[in-house]
């Protein structure tokens, strides 16, 4: 049976690609991904009070998918535009809470720690995302052979700033103190690995801190991040992404979460951060370490399956 064809719109962060991509390849879909731009005055506006036009946006957009998913504030108007448009030659999936009505989508995928409900909405525990487990054997070997067969290895995922918290020198300088004295001292080698986000000066400042017995990944590096989770015995993530904790999950392995300092407060992320350590999924980042275990989290083949049922009953004429 060929594949069905799916469009990505996303604004291009790690997060939302992870999760459109992630989806899509749950539902076993042959899929372009596009980065959405919208024209000068419509991207200063919220979706809510966006005309849903195909003057709102840059992209050229042709007919040639069955599925739209989507992610993000700027991709909210572009897929109501298309479904309007395609009506019933589409199924458009929207991830994240769109803040325009639910009637303009066939799915909504949020996180459950959003709150949002509707009868079209499925809830994910934390954010879905691209990784499987398959990708993490099959990448395991890639920094296998730089990895010091006699000691444990820690994880440290460094995301970067954002509205809600903010990095500076002193609590990078106090992470990485928590790193070396609750792991490097206690017979752990550490693989560091940088987000998008991260700024380059906090990766500098890695590679002068830590010896050359620890791994330093100075670039974004897929297969790196990758083998890193699967070699890793224990995994330290900044707080402020909560979709690298969730990929995280994935490995069922013990997740630190490093708490940055805090611009302002939100409760999404406190939602969040209350589910996982309900899960046993995570533990704030103290002056010890434990090991537990949990069940690995797998969501997006969860909420995939749904989907497909529903798609593979679809009549897209």
């Amino acid at each position: 049976m060929e594949k069905l064809k799916a469009l990505l719109l996303t604004e291009g962060m790690h997060g939302m690609i992870s999760q459109v991509e992630g989806l899509a390849k749950a539902l076993n879909l042959d899929f372009i991904h596009e980065k959405i731009e919208l024209n000068n005055f419509w991207k200063l506006l919220p979706p809510k009070i966006t005309p849903a036009q195909n003057f709102v946006f840059k992209n050229k957009i042709y007919q040639d998918f069955n599925v739209l998913i989507s992610c993000g504030r700027k991709s909210v108007i572009p897929s109501v535009y298309l479904k309007n448009k395609y009506k019933n030659k589409i199924i458009n999936i929207h991830i994240q809470d769109p803040k325009v009505s639910l009637n303009n989508f066939d799915f909504i995928v949020v996180p459950e720690h959003d709150g949002l409900i509707g009868k079209n909405v499925l809830t994910s525990k934390g954010a879905i995302h691209y990784l499987t487990n398959n990708e993490l054997e099959q990448n395991e070997s890639y920094l296998k052979s730089r990895v010091d067969n006699q000691k444990k290895i820690v994880t440290l995922i460094i995301g970067g700033p954002n509205k809600y918290y903010s990095y500076d020198d002193k609590t990078i300088d106090k992470l990485f103190v928590k790193i070396e004295n609750n792991f490097i001292k206690k017979n752990y080698q550490a693989i560091i690995i940088p987000s998008m986000r991260t700024p380059k000066n906090i990766i500098q400042k890695a590679q002068n801190y830590f010896d050359k017995n620890q791994i330093v990944i100075l670039d974004i590096d897929k297969k790196a991040y990758l083998s890193s989770l699967k070699l890793a015995d224990h995994i330290v993530v900044t707080c402020d992404s909560t979709s690298m904790i969730s990929e995280a999950a994935i490995t069922g392995k013990p997740i630190y979460v490093v708490q940055m300092p805090t611009i302002k407060s939100n409760q999404r992320f406190k939602n969040f951060f209350n589910l996982f350590e309900s899960l046993n999924i995570i533990k704030n980042l103290e002056t010890s370490v434990e090991s537990w275990d949990y069940k690995k989290l797998d969501e997006t083949n969860r909420i995939s399956s749904y989907i497909k049922d529903k798609i593979n009953k679809h009549d897209f004429s």
